[in-house]
């Protein structure tokens, strides 16, 4: 993909009661880094333990209790940069941004405001229609997170959960560059990827590993234009914030609410007022939480218990040579090496263990039918069976004997689809089920005549109607199948059949 042309797509039109409105979106995507630690203590960060179990004294923000940074988390964000195309800021460093939330024990997150670790990156988000938006990476700092509330387990109080306190967050913050719902929510599952194939976060949205916040705003047509030249936010409306969103389906949907409601205030005669809101999913509106604050409202100021950040070139270059190829890469590799098309290359790479799996049928085979048999068959049964791809009974080199026995004319393809049938169900070996069931293709075409005789001479009336229109002859040829099992080599068939007519 990386020498393949795209085209920008065309932005988002929202038809107003007056006008016509374009969509501009910003995301500011919180990713949990992959450690076994947090932040700044040992504490383990697995998900799912039992509450308040693992939770460090600094965490809990006991007296006297000093960070110490987890040289890892700093790694992976180093990592993520990369990944990202993005710069890396040799020196960095923490701040201390202050508010009160019951699940913050330290009255302050530890951030990264005015030196973030990672600098302007890029983004490539293909759209599936030969069209891809360029979305650019602001910046990527990292902070640590706050703990959980819990409301529903008393009817009279509310209760505390640490076990998420101190954890390591990237804030990886895009550009107001995406223009549609569909654009925000490709943005997202690009990023997924790409930290899922970097090994950086596991992008699991369910348990909050991955949750976004957006940006959303409306401008006239032709207004985007002006801020691109002068990069002028005047240009552009007043944006408003939905918070903590972790549904691809839930942002498209909240982006459609949000700028619905801001072109009926405008239109109406009013102003939009910045502020951050929530999206209720059921109603189908979004509704303010607060109004936006600004960093001064945050008291934001240098944390005076953690040294600035630096970090040596050489260990920046030694992580940047060990990066494993990452999905673009890796698509055009498919492209280029198999023969798939961009759509097949797609879908085998959009899973890191898909793209593995996929590999290993096709060493030494021919790339496009391995790639019929993987997404066609095997992703067609695990999906219906709810299976991920680590979970598939079929193993890639029992596959890759399919593969090979149709390629060697011992199996037609139909009969390939029973074979791994009985593969998927009870994990036999391929060869061992077309020899002990007597499913071998005939392929003697002494064998296949004969049948294919017995067919016409018993058919006289079909005969004369097929000469008379061709296409017909599909009717021997299913009739011949039939008759020997649906064993007979299919192109030999097709070959008598049509010359038999003749």
């Amino acid at each position: 993909m990386l020498d393949l042309t795209y085209d920008t797509p065309k932005p988002r039109v929202i038809a107003g009661a007056k006008h016509d409105w374009e969509l501009v979106i910003g995301m500011e995507v919180h990713a949990q880094v992959s450690s076994n630690a947090k932040l700044f203590s040992g504490a383990s960060t697995q998900f799912g333990a039992e509450p308040n179990s693992n939770v460090a004294f600094v965490d809990a923000a006991m007296p006297g209790m000093l960070p110490v940074i987890n040289e890892y988390c700093i790694e992976q964000a180093v990592r993520t940069g990369l990944g990202l195309k993005a710069e890396i800021n040799l020196k960095s460093a923490f701040d201390r941004k202050n508010y009160f939330y019951p699940d913050l024990p330290q009255g302050y997150q530890i951030s990264q405001l005015y030196h973030p670790i990672v600098g302007e990156g890029e983004v490539l988000v293909e759209m599936g229609d030969g069209t891809a938006r360029l979305v650019r990476v602001e910046r990527i700092h990292m902070e640590q997170d706050a703990g959980k509330s819990i409301h529903d387990m008393d009817p009279n109080m509310s209760f505390v959960d640490l076990n998420r306190t101190g954890v390591c967050l990237m804030e990886i913050v895009s550009r107001p560059d995406i223009r549609g719902p569909e654009e925000a929510a490709a943005y997202l599952a690009k990023l997924r990827q790409i930290l899922r194939y970097l090994g950086t976060c596991n992008g699991d949205m369910q348990s909050g590993a991955m949750r976004a916040d957006v940006n959303v705003s409306i401008c006239r047509v032709g207004q985007y234009e002006k801020y691109v030249e002068t990069q002028d936010f005047a240009h552009l409306g007043t944006r408003c914030e939905i918070k903590n969103m972790n549904s691809m389906r839930f942002i498209q949907q909240a982006i459609e609410v949000e700028a619905k409601r801001q072109i009926a205030i405008v239109e109406g005669g009013g102003e939009v007022t910045q502020e951050t809101r929530l999206f209720d999913p059921d109603k189908q509106e979004t509704r303010s939480m607060r109004s936006k604050e600004e960093a001064h409202d945050y008291r934001y100021f240098p944390d005076p218990d953690l040294l600035p950040l630096e970090i040596e070139q050489a260990w920046v270059d030694d992580i940047a040579a060990n990066l494993p190829e990452l999905p673009d890469a890796k698509k055009a590799r498919f492209i280029g090496d198999f023969g798939l098309s961009d759509y097949d290359a797609s879908v085998l790479t959009a899973d890191l263990d898909s793209a593995g799996y996929f590999e290993a049928v096709a060493k030494g085979r021919d790339g496009k039918t391995s790639a019929n048999w993987v997404i066609n068959e095997l992703f067609g049964r695990l999906k219906k069976d709810e299976k991920d791809i680590s979970e598939s009974p079929v193993t890639p080199a029992q596959l890759g004997a399919i593969v090979d026995l149709i390629a060697s004319d011992a199996i037609s393809g139909k009969i390939a689809k029973d074979v791994f049938e009985i593969t998927y169900t009870t994990g036999r070996d391929p060869a061992e089920i077309v020899e002990t069931e007597g499913m071998k293709q005939v392929t003697d075409t002494g064998a296949i005549e004969a049948a294919v005789d017995e067919i016409i001479a018993a058919n006289p009336d079909q005969v004369a109607k097929a000469r008379e229109n061709p296409k017909l002859a599909g009717w021997f040829v299913g009739q011949v199948m039939k008759a020997t099992g649906g064993k007979a080599n299919p192109k030999a068939v097709n070959q008598l059949v049509a010359a038999k007519l003749k």
